[in-house]
């Protein structure tokens, strides 16, 4: 069991992780939630039914770690948190267009954490790469065809704005 868990890391360790960052927007809160998720993950192993893929388990028990979270702070799911990403490790841009590039980034993280939130959701799965539509439809228990109209359906809503 103990090897499986291991695999399961190596294997789907950074797809939870980056669901956690995308929905958080916090690298620290992220690492945690992704740690107790294969904690959670060893301690249901059992019970895993194989209904689903893996990764979808998993994801589906780090959502519900993350909506822990946010009641534990006394938030709803869909508040806004700190919608600051980290800065990848880059060239850095001179400092108006960084500015310019923070601003416009800012603005479409607010205009994602305005969605409803299965909607935000969806967006950031795919933003991330971290689920196919298929993927997503199982965690969300929906078909790949709802993932992809819901996606679409939220993609214009920003375009919108």
């Amino acid at each position: 069991m103990k090897r499986e868990i291991e695999e399961y890391y190596e294997k789907y360790g950074t797809k939870v992780y980056t669901y956690l960052l995308g929905m958080s927007g916090d690298c620290d809160v992220s690492r945690e939630l992704t740690q107790e998720t294969f904690v959670r993950a060893i301690g249901s192993l059992g019970s895993f039914s194989g209904k689903c893929s893996v990764s979808t388990w998993l994801c589906s028990i780090a959502k519900n770690l993350w909506h822990n979270e946010m009641r534990r702070r006394g938030l709803h799911p869909s508040a806004d948190t700190d919608d600051t990403l980290p800065e990848p490790d880059l060239s850095q841009p001179p400092p108006d267009e960084a500015a310019e590039q923070k601003d416009s980034k800012m603005f479409v993280l607010r205009q994602v954490h305005s969605l409803p939130e299965t909607e935000k959701e969806i967006i950031l799965l795919r933003a991330t790469g971290a689920m196919t539509f298929a993927e997503i439809g199982e965690l969300f228990g929906k078909t790949e065809n709802w993932a992809r109209v819901t996606f679409y359906r939220a993609k214009q809503k920003l375009r919108k704005e």
